[in-house]
């Protein structure tokens, strides 16, 4: 069989490269639409060790470390995958943000660029790679009557039917979908045909198992004249009537063929629109799920992007899991989500500080240690901190701050939080770098969903201030370096009251601030109040101290632009609660406050 081969599928050795295959647990760190008896009825259920009612799964992360994580669960479980992996284009991770009536482009994060770079650094040969693994671990996933669909362009397709000829077996491929999007907008070229179609390669887990397949039909453009006919001895023969005349009939539908005329979005499209660039219709996917699902089968998107998929699957009656890399993507699906008629509880998961783990042994190897220590004094020396010595989760000291150094890889964890707390405890009074405030000054390029005033409270509790500090990417270009032109934002601060009467209580939200290192200056002139930097907010009205319970919320949308700064509840037992409000700003950023209320 013909083979297609790039650098890096075998080892010097001749060993074909097998994709890693590390199972990291799940963290789950939001539950959302899950009311207050579901949730206690799933909490007993768990503390008797009894199997939980199916959720729905929304996982931030990277699919490289998520999918082997899936498999313990999941192996020949998953009867329906699609994914519309990148196609090779630096807008694969940037989307455009809207604030103030003004719209700018929002750079990929560190963590995304080093995906990009992981995808396209190498050309061909390094995407070639990514999908052998990622196509490998799915065909796992799938059950032994499932099929896959892989979303391409005319550029990669070709390349990759070849890879999955290989991987699926020839005999498993079904068709080439050709997704006609008949209304986009092309740009005049004397030397280039115009695109107008993608490219949906389909296949099945095993042609020779009953695998789910359903014939569908479409109306016509025009209805046309067709004769009846039957077959008789095998052959086949027109039906006529008493006077011997031909039977003829008007048919208004058509079997559906392999050429989709599906409309491509534009942003006119008021009610499904949501200003991601690589977001596709719902009607594209729910005509696959009809195609090759039932009610009750679970779908798998590991490319999931603005959540397109979890939609169609949930319009559809399918469960589904959800998978992507991108913070905004994933904050982009679940506001999606939220706006869906009777949509069914799901949480949002991730893969914590186990991911960063993993992937530092990965990238680094022997030479982790050397190298980590000259990207933190690096970072120390932008941020005017001195390094120390002797510690693990602290690396600098300045004006009396000790100061952590958050790695490029992965965001701050409230768990790391707790670590620093550990060790600063010990360095009080240690020699000449000891601290002279009980502070800590956290620089990170990313920061965990469920930080920053989560991770407040537990250095208060452990008697220590913390501010946490986002390392700006102007540290990557040379010339403002040189400049020392470098600044660095504290994370968003945001200020909550609550008042309470009888069995009511009313949460207000009185103030936010985001850093502004990542909004041009345009655009923040535009800002004539606080609240036009929050997209997104939701309350958790009774926290058991386990993850976000989102049981109210509300969001702007472009129906709707304007946003509720209050909300309340009544509750039906008195009582001591803990309240979270969780706020997601403009840029996809959350930040959450707890407060505690007394029910009388």
């Amino acid at each position: 069989m013909t083979e297609l081969i790039w650098e890096g599928k075998y080892d010097k050795d001749g060993h074909k490269v097998a994709p890693r295959r590390v199972g990291l647990p799940f963290q789950t760190v939001e539950t959302v639409n899950e009311s207050s008896q579901e949730r206690q009825e799933a909490l007993d259920l768990f503390g008797r060790g009894r199997e939980t009612e199916w959720r729905n799964r929304l996982i931030w992360g990277d699919n490289k470390y998520v999918l082997p994580a899936l498999l313990d669960e999941f192996a020949g479980k998953v009867d329906l995958v699609y994914i519309d992996p990148p196609f090779a284009t630096g807008q694969d991770f940037s989307y455009t943000a809207t604030v103030a009536g003004h719209e700018f482009e929002k750079v990929p994060s560190l963590i995304e660029q080093k995906a990009y770079r992981d995808t396209w650094g190498a050309g061909f040969d390094s995407y070639l790679q990514l999908m052998s693994d990622r196509l490998l671990l799915l065909r796992e996933l799938l059950s032994p009557r499932g099929s896959i669909f892989v979303h391409l362009d005319a550029h990669m397709g070709p390349y990759v039917k070849v890879l999955l000829d290989e991987l699926f077996g020839r005999d498993n491929f079904q068709n080439q979908i050709a997704w006609y999007y008949y209304n986009k907008l092309h740009g005049a070229s004397k030397r280039l045909i115009p695109k107008a179609f993608d490219v949906i390669l389909y296949y099945v887990k095993d042609r020779n198992s009953e695998y789910t397949y359903h014939t569908l039909s479409e109306p016509r453009d025009k209805p046309v004249k067709k004769l009846k006919y039957r077959f008789i001895d095998g052959k086949i023969t027109n039906l006529k009537d008493e006077s011997g005349k031909t039977i003829t009939y008007v048919s208004t539908e058509r079997q559906l063929d392999n050429v989709w005329r599906i409309r491509c979005l534009q942003p006119a499209d008021l009610e499904e629109w949501v200003n991601f660039p690589t977001q596709k219709p719902v009607d594209l996917i729910e005509r696959l799920l009809q195609v090759a699902s039932n009610e009750g089968d679970l779908v798998l998107d590991a490319f999931c992007g603005s959540g397109t998929t979890m939609v169609a699957a949930e319009r559809q009656g399918r469960r589904w899991i959800g998978v992507d890399l991108g913070r905004y993507a994933i904050h982009t699906a679940r506001k999606r989500l939220l706006s869906e008629p009777g949509l069914k509880p799901f949480v949002v998961q991730n893969l914590g500080k186990y991911e960063r783990q993993l992937w530092q042994t990965t990238e680094f190897g022997d030479e982790a240690r050397a190298r980590t220590a000259a990207y933190r004094r690096f970072i120390l020396d932008m941020y005017k901190a001195k390094p120390i010595e002797g510690h693990v989760w602290l690396h600098g000291i300045k004006q009396g701050r000790l100061v952590h150094v958050g790695t490029v890889d992965a965001p701050v964890t409230v768990g790391d939080v707790k670590q620093i707390a550990t060790e600063f405890r010990r360095a009080i009074g240690t020699g000449k770098d000891a601290p002279t405030s009980k502070a800590v000054d956290v620089l990170g390029w990313d920061f965990a969903f469920e930080l920053n005033e989560i991770a407040r409270q537990e250095a208060d509790r452990a008697g220590i201030e913390v501010h946490f500090w986002r390392i700006p990417r102007e540290v990557l270009d040379k010339r403002t370096v040189d400049e020392g032109d470098v600044r660095f934002f504290e994370l968003a601060a945001l200020a909550v009251e609550a008042k309470r009467q009888g069995r009511k209580v009313d949460v207000r939200l009185t103030d936010f601030m985001i850093p502004l290192d990542d909004v041009p200056q345009d655009v923040q002139s535009g800002i004539t109040e606080w609240a036009q930097w929050i997209d997104y907010w939701a309350i958790d009205w009774d926290n058991k101290g386990d993850a976000f319970h989102n049981e109210w919320q509300t969001y702007r949308s472009r129906k709707e632009p304007r946003l509720l700064k209050e909300a309340n509840h009544e509750y039906s037992e008195q009582g001591e609660y803990q309240v979270v409000v969780k706020v997601i700003d403009i840029l996809g950023n959350d930040t959450t406050k707890t407060i505690r209320v007394e029910v009388l």
